[in-house]
């Protein structure tokens, strides 16, 4: 047992919370990489795209890793924001407002796509048709993946940043030592703090990001049936 145990008897309870914690963020991390991937794949094989899968840094910081996906999603917004503009600047003006228009019927708007999507992409699919419309005249790229960013961008920033992913192998006091140096009281609740603050806004905006990707994926399949 730690000396600062013998002063605070509650500090093993707080390591095993903090480090039940770090898992679960390691966990939702890890989902966010392999749902980007998912989406990746998507925009590669129906809109053109040539983006790089994305691989979890199994040595890196939390931060690290929180950059990683940031980036993946930044090109993801860059790829969409070409198509939407090429939409943009093919239809006509009332067309493309019907787009934006939630009220629309997406398969009205799907219809709408495929008029143009040839002349965007060199091809026309439904499948390509809808893709574009659940990404580009939906809240997906503006506001979905927009919050995710942010959450991501705080984490990093925050003292979980500097905490590598791999530390739950070193053990449990190895963790404490990555993260603050000690197992004082104050500090190991302080850790707690953040991690539970980060993992609610982590969990919601993962959470809807898995949700949204998956009924992009899902309508994909149904197109191309």
């Amino acid at each position: 047992m730690a000396q600062s145990d013998l002063l605070y008897p509650e500090n093993p309870r707080r390591r095993q919370e903090v480090n039940r914690l770090h898992q679960q963020l390691l966990d939702y991390l890890s989902d966010s990489f392999h749902i980007t991937n998912k989406l990746i794949g998507v925009l590669n094989m129906h809109l053109g795209c040539k983006l790089a899968s994305i691989e979890m840094k199994g040595d890196g910081t939390i931060k690290e890793n929180c950059d990683i996906i940031i980036q993946a999603m930044m090109k993801i917004q860059k790829e969409l924001q070409k198509v939407d503009e090429a939409l943009k600047d093919k239809l006509e003006p009332t067309l493309y407002r019907k787009l934006q228009d939630i009220k629309e019927r997406e398969t009205e708007k799907i219809a709408i796509v495929q008029k143009v999507i040839s002349v965007i992409l060199g091809e026309a699919t439904s499948a390509a048709s809808a893709v574009a419309v659940k990404l580009i005249t939906s809240n997906v790229t503006t506001g979905i993946i927009n919050k995710l960013v942010t959450v991501l961008a705080q984490i990093g920033a925050s003292l979980l940043g500097s905490i590598g992913v791999a530390v739950l192998g070193l053990g449990i006091d190895m963790i404490f030592c990555a993260i603050l140096g000690a197992v004082e009281k104050t500090q190991l609740q302080a850790a707690i703090r953040s991690y539970e603050k980060h993992l609610v806004e982590f969990k919601s905006a993962s959470e809807n990001y898995h949700h949204a990707i998956i009924e992009v994926t899902n309508t994909v399949k149904r197109q191309m049936k």
